[in-house]
């Protein structure tokens, strides 16, 4: 597993750390880090997904924020820089959000965006 990178191109809440670490918990698998990746696809081009990851590859960095970990790969990275993650639980849905100044914009649901 790679070690956790120093420098860190995105950011994390106190809000999504504390929630990656309820999914932590509730898989009981103390290794496990909230994988964000980005794929082609959706109503904007490119989608987030999510995943809890216990493995990190050679093209991953992982960052850890408020005691939890993130990891993303390097192609990800290169169109998350300067973006910050977030967990919002609200009237609309309680859903993990990302803030990407990269974006030049988003659908409707926020899971999508283009470059």
């Amino acid at each position: 597993m790679n070690s956790i990178a120093p420098e860190t191109p995105v950011l994390m809440t106190k809000s999504a750390a504390e929630r990656v670490q309820v999914l932590v918990a509730g898989e009981g698998n103390p290794a496990l880090m909230l994988r964000l990746a980005i794929s082609g696809g959706g109503c904007s081009g490119f989608s987030y997904g999510f995943s809890l990851d216990a493995d990190a590859t050679t093209d991953d960095k992982v960052f850890e924020f408020h005691g939890s970990k993130l990891v993303i790969d390097e192609t990800s990275l290169d169109l998350l820089k300067g973006s910050q993650i977030d967990y919002v639980d609200d009237i609309m849905a309680a859903s993990f959000r990302i803030t990407n100044p990269n974006a030049t914009s988003t659908c409707g649901c926020g899971t999508s965006f283009a470059v």
